[in-house]
């Protein structure tokens, strides 16, 4: 079966379950570093990231996803997505984790780090890609998709944005950074050679 649509399926229902129907099951798994060695909670440093802020966090992950997560299976195969999908999770949060260890108020979600990081590495392999985004009536560069996606983590990163969710939780924009670099990371490492192809595509 399918990793990514595992993925993709799971969080779609796990998400839903906990905006709509069970809170608590949310409140149980995002990310508190505060909480996570006072507690032991460290399966919330995945778990996070199948819960999401609101019904429009989660419709553009899983767009985001979408586009981009099968294409990417596909060409690296199932147990490299799942490397890359889940230790980007875990990753994405590590910066969180020191910054935010000593606030009890701070807690954040979202799967918004591994998507950042199969984004950029997708971007490394289909240089040439484009999307439709409605309303957007022309096609979307993917590597332009991809530095409007930074940039607007990069301006919304301080502080975090607000969920219309439980009060005092985030979702965490320098996640979205961190996801990015580990998505190029892990193609330098694994398929240094789709670098070389990236550049013959860019520059002809």
């Amino acid at each position: 079966m399918s990793i990514a649509l595992l993925i993709f399926v799971v969080t779609i229902v796990v998400s839903l379950v906990a905006l709509y129907a069970a809170p608590k099951l949310m409140d149980r798994l995002i990310f508190r570093p505060y909480e996570t060695q006072r507690r032991g909670v460290y399966y919330t440093v995945i778990t996070h990231g199948f819960v999401h802020g609101d019904l429009m966090h989660l419709i553009f992950n899983m767009m985001t996803f979408w586009f981009f997560a099968f294409l990417l299976e596909r060409r690296i195969g199932g147990v490299a997505f799942g490397l890359l999908y889940f230790g980007s999770l875990v990753l994405a949060v590590s910066t969180t984790y020191f910054k935010h260890r000593k606030d009890p108020q701070y807690a954040t979600l979202g799967a918004s780090g591994a998507i950042a990081a199969v984004l950029f590495a997708a971007i490394v392999y289909f240089p040439s890609m484009k999307l439709f985004i409605l309303p957007i009536p022309v096609p979307i560069p993917a590597p332009l998709f991809a530095v409007a996606y930074v940039a607007y983590s990069w301006y919304a990163k301080e502080g975090g944005h607000f969920s219309s969710g439980m009060a005092g939780q985030k979702i965490n924009h320098d996640a979205h950074l961190i996801g990015a670099l580990v998505g190029l990371v892990f193609v330098l490492v694994t398929d240094p050679g789709a670098y070389a192809q990236l550049l013959r595509t860019v520059f002809g």
